[in-house]
């Protein structure tokens, strides 16, 4: 075998590998929905309440968050998919996100956030109120009573 055929049948053989290895996209197992308040002047505090639909099952869920640096007062109305959850208490926990963000009068954002648990949240929610934040905060889920 020469030197070429045998560069060859590496290059081959470690593209194949590095395809196989590819991580499957999530999919999303379960979704959020909340309506909460926002109010900040420096630190921003949040504050709600929603529901987990998680393999045909309804579980109420209370919202509560802490930014860094933010203003003003709005409501949010929020719909978000979960990932990675394999139990419904999973979802309980503090979440991070990174970024900015601004809304105003009935502005959409989005947020892509994480639990220690690994579960992972895609959230879209729309703002009534006039809010800036320069993210860097988080927020935590709990379980409620409906």
């Amino acid at each position: 075998m020469t030197r070429k055929t045998l560069i060859a049948l590496l290059i081959v053989g470690l593209t194949v590998l590095l395809l196989a290895a590819k991580p499957k996209p999530l999919s999303p197992v379960g979704e959020i929905t909340f309506e909460a308040s926002s109010l900040g002047v420096g630190a921003t505090f949040t504050w709600g309440r929603g529901w987990l639909t998680f393999k045909g099952k309804k579980y109420p869920i209370k919202i509560e968050g802490l930014g860094i640096v933010g203003v003003g007062y709005s409501k949010i109305d929020a719909i978000g998919k979960v990932y990675n959850l394999h139990h419904p208490m999973d979802l309980s926990g503090t979440y991070v996100q990174a970024g900015a963000g601004i809304a105003v009068v009935g502005g959409v954002k989005g947020l892509l956030a994480r639990n220690e648990r690994g579960v992972v949240i895609d959230l879209t929610a729309r703002q009534k109120g006039v809010s800036f934040n320069l993210g860097g905060g988080g927020f935590t889920i709990s379980f409620t009573t409906p």
